[in-house]
């Protein structure tokens, strides 16, 4: 089932996000009086392919990893003399400059659409209030407290932890004072705690934003009987099975799911003997803890989980927009985004940030496939995260990118002339070199991740 949701969800991400950027293009196109020869959904051969009134083919193809909208041009053949006002290449640079930034625009476009469904049809959020604070971590020397609720980060309001850790992402890399606006439990009165960064998480594979300053959200109480196990964890290969309950780990009482996790996390490959009940048994397991990640993150992994705990009304909040506050709230969401994924993209080019988080086409159907069998909110969140990924990376700089055919109309527009084809020729193949290592690189992000 996971295998299918994987699909479906991918074929629809990809299908929304390449349509609706490729007819960004042929909009404008089409209004700026350009004949438009292909409209085409993915490479390879035509699966389906149709006529319009006005002779566009428009094309359904094989490969659904991207897609093209294919203009009349005298550059890439010759044009009959009755046709020539309607080439790409035979309108002013204006004309030209806003047909190649109508993609991205519609990208960015769709992400408001998307964002302002999800404000209209609100979601439920956990209050971020914290249940642990590690010893000696940056949030207790900083005097950060159990039951103290985080309302704000860096001055920026927060309504769970999504957000929060969302505002920490953007801190990833940097020295400087990180401010958190804290209210103590039953109370109304906000006081800020300063916690010293430097160099936070740099270069990290795998940031764990909240868990690298020592904070652990409250969860209720949860009995560690397993529910779940990873078939290659540790867990599974010692013997463990569902439905037994954890009683002690090398002699550490197991009271709480919450307390295997701190202990399991504590002893990152080492070896270990786990006490367990089983149909009214007690059995001494051995086994070895393997380790996610390293550096600051570097834990323990048991591979084994339980079932949800039940949560209290208390420490839920509905959050919803009425219809027009709700396009606000789109703006709002799809312009941080934005600058989140142009200071991310910085951070890679200067070291802040490690390379290894960028991904490639499997962890995008992974996570494709996750998001739609979490529900619709989700895939919604995902399609709009994705959209403005896409319309980002199309408006930098690099020929054969949207953003390096602007660079070159801008460049027109000031010399009053076009670059050469010789000079454009070369920007193309730096270009193409550019593209195809950052994919190749994603590339083998994703099968480390694997």
């Amino acid at each position: 089932m996971g295998a299918l949701y994987m699909i479906i969800g991918t074929l629809v991400a990809l299908g929304v996000l390449v349509t609706f950027h490729e007819y960004g293009h042929f909009w404008v196109a089409r209004r700026c009086g350009v004949k438009v020869l292909r409209f085409s959904v993915g490479f390879g051969s035509p699966l389906l392919r149709w006529h319009d009134r006005q002779g566009t083919e428009f094309v359904i193809a094989a490969i659904p990893l991207g897609g093209y909208v294919k203009m009349l041009d005298e550059r890439e053949a010759p044009v009959p003399d009755a046709l020539l006002d309607q080439a790409f290449n035979r309108k002013t640079v204006r004309q030209r400059f806003a047909i190649v930034v109508a993609g991205p625009a519609a990208n960015f476009l769709l992400a408001i659409v998307f964002f302002w469904l999800l404000a209209m049809l609100g979601s439920q959020q956990v209050r971020p209030v914290v249940g642990g604070v590690a010893p000696g971590s940056l949030a207790e020397q900083a005097g950060l407290l159990v039951d103290q609720e985080i309302v704000a980060v860096d001055g920026r309001a927060t309504d769970g932890w999504a957000a929060i850790n969302l505002q920490l992402v953007r801190r990833l890399g940097e020295s400087g004072t990180l401010e958190l606006s804290v209210r103590d439990a039953g109370s109304d009165a906000q006081r800020t705690v300063e916690i010293a960064l430097k160099d936070w998480l740099r270069g990290e594979d795998t940031p764990d934003p909240i868990g690298a300053l020592g904070i652990r959200p409250w969860r209720p109480q949860v009995a560690p009987v397993i529910s779940q196990l990873d078939p290659e964890g540790p867990a599974q290969a010692a013997g463990v099975r569902l439905g037994d309950r954890l009683l002690r780990l090398d002699g550490q009482s197991l009271d709480d799911w919450q307390q295997v996790v701190d202990q399991v996390q504590a002893m990152a490959g080492r070896p270990a003997t786990l006490t367990l009940e089983r149909d009214g048994r007690v059995l001494d397991i051995a086994l070895t803890l393997a380790t996610r990640g390293e550096g600051e993150v570097r834990r323990g992994y048991l591979g084994a989980g339980v079932a949800g705990g039940e949560w209290p009304a208390d420490m839920l909040r509905e959050i919803s927009h009425g219809p027009f506050e709700s396009v606000l709230e789109g703006l709002k969401r799809t312009w941080s985004m934005t600058l989140l994924t142009l200071e991310s993209l910085k951070k890679m080019l200067f070291g802040e940030l490690s390379v290894k988080n960028l991904s490639g086409p499997i962890t995008i159907a992974k996570v494709a496939g996750a998001s739609a069998q979490s529900g619709l909110g989700d895939f919604l969140n995902f399609l709009a995260y994705l959209s403005i990924s896409l319309g980002v990376l199309n408006l930098l700089p690099i020929p054969v990118l949207d953003g390096g055919h602007l660079l070159f109309y801008l460049v027109e527009w000031v010399r009053g002339r076009p670059l050469s084809d010789r000079v454009q020729g070369w920007g193309v193949q730096i270009g193409i070199s550019l593209v195809v290592g950052v994919m190749l690189l994603a590339l083998v992000n994703d099968l480390g991740r694997l």
